[in-house]
């Protein structure tokens, strides 16, 4: 093959060539295509060159535009439902304080009351973050004979991933090693892991920026020579300049843009996970929470992980994603937004006004992460709409009211477009408390995967997706 072509299949050694014929005869790139060099794989995002010139773009139905993605961001410890909960059921007014944040992309997303996770009980944090995804019970144990269930996410990655670089993706801002704390009579594989690829098998999530980023662009090999070849470079997006280069000179103005804007969002990225390692040495001493080497601002750190996994959904490297905003019991204290308190007392209200206040401003902080997240995806376009359009998102907490350890009436979230199929701007509030593996058996059923069941539903939430009765 001609050093000049770099382009391959994922899993193929077969190079692709972009031909520029008419547009009624032109080959189209592999949608699995990427740009090859020295350690490292730069998956491609969707371009006008991966669809069939037979194929209009119009055409939905054939078109490859309607992606379906699905991503889960799990807060601990509960809420203040009187600074989150909407005024009343139905098209969403104006926004509570918490939810404020969430204007600009409000008519893609739909606020969800009266949920709960019965099988979460006897209440506990270590349950709460287990019974999020799986809506299973968790086995009672301090040792590792651990049972649980497997995870929506994981059920989705076996579907969605069968033709992407990574089936899942699991992200935390924990790193597990510095945290050992957990409830008492169950094993800390509950409170830590969130996913679960079967009853037995929790999946640990990547909290470092660096690692995450070299498991979506890397090119394989060992951490040791990894570090080895980051020492030697400046970045990984040198080692595929001219070959991108050589590339665009194949495409259309409009992709040239796409490939520019995508690949200028990777160097950022990229260039923010520098900054954060050559901070070390100015702060050699960091919190027990924050691992060595990312942003030392919560903040900084939770909008690099919400940007990889926007990569991640861009390049197609991965369709379904995890996040723990943070873990159970969590100690960390946001003094950037006034509450220099650790979260978890705080969650331990006591109906406390001025507690219930500060777990309000945890709450809208955390909001305002995925909000930021959310319109960064709306703005990100892809085929006939955004990424935001083609993807299925859900944000919530296993608790409701943290003070009791209670698991009604939790805060849930969902957004997107699901490809055209949800109806947003709303909130859908259930008189009765209502299985969250409802809407776990829905949203996996509206990315294509048909099942009769999810643990303990005993219905659907398709209210999510059919017209407001008049």
């Amino acid at each position: 093959m001609s050093k000049s072509n770099n382009l391959h299949r994922s899993g193929s050694a077969t190079g692709s060539r972009v031909e520029r014929n008419s547009a009624h005869t032109r080959k189209s790139i592999s949608r699995r295509a990427v740009l090859r060099g020295a350690s490292a794989a730069f998956a491609l995002p969707l371009l006008d060159a991966m669809i069939p010139a037979t194929t209009a773009l119009a055409n939905t139905a054939a078109a490859p535009t309607r992606l379906r993605r699905l991503g889960y961001v799990y807060t601990p410890m509960g809420f203040n439902p009187a600074e989150w909960t909407p005024a009343k059921a139905g098209d969403l007014g104006e926004l509570p304080s918490t939810l404020e944040s969430l204007s600009d992309v409000k008519e893609n997303v739909n606020i969800v009351t009266g949920m709960e996770l019965k099988n979460a009980y006897p209440g506990s944090h270590a349950t709460s973050n287990a019974a999020f995804l799986s809506a299973a019970r968790a086995k009672r144990t301090e040792s590792s004979d651990y049972y649980l269930g497997t995870t929506v996410d994981q059920i989705a990655a076996k579907h969605l991933g069968q033709s992407t670089q990574l089936p899942s993706l699991e992200l935390a801002m924990d790193m597990l090693e510095n945290v050992g704390q957990c409830d008492n009579g169950y094993a800390c594989a509950y409170q830590n892991y969130l996913s679960w690829s079967s009853p037995t098998t929790p999946l640990p999530a990547e909290a470092h920026p660096r690692l995450v980023f070299e498991n979506l662009f890397g090119d394989g090999g060992s951490i040791k020579d990894r570090r080895k070849a980051w020492k030697k470079r400046a970045s990984l997006l040198d080692s595929v300049t001219e070959e991108m280069h050589r590339f665009k000179q194949q495409l259309g103005p409009q992709d040239r843009s796409r490939i520019d804007e995508y690949f200028d969002s990777i160097r950022a990225v990229e260039k923010r996970i520098q900054l954060a390692e050559a901070n070390v040495a100015e702060n050699p001493l960091p919190d027990l929470d924050r691992p060595i080497g990312v942003p030392a601002a919560y903040a900084d750190h939770a909008k690099l992980m919400f940007d990889l996994q926007l990569l991640a959904f861009q390049g197609d490297i991965t369709r379904v994603t995890s996040f723990q905003l943070a873990r159970e019991a969590s100690t960390r204290t946001y003094p950037e937004i006034g509450v220099p308190e650790p979260h978890h007392p705080i969650s331990h209200h006591g109906k406390n006004p001025e507690k219930l206040k500060k777990l309000a401003k945890i709450n809208q902080f955390h909001v305002s992460l995925f909000g930021n997240f959310l319109k960064r995806l709306a703005e990100t376009k892809e085929g006939d709409g955004t990424l935001l359009d083609h993807s299925l998102l859900l944000y919530g907490s296993g608790m409701g009211d943290p003070d009791a350890h209670d698991h009604t009436d939790l805060p849930i979230i969902v957004a997107g477009g699901a490809a055209g199929n949800m109806q947003g701007g709303r909130h859908i509030k259930y008189d009765q408390h209502t299985p969250l593996a409802n809407l776990h058996l829905t949203l996996l059923n509206k990315v294509g995967i048909e099942m009769d069941s999810f643990s303990d539903s005993d219905g659907t939430a398709n209210e999510l997706f059919e017209p407001l009765s008049v």
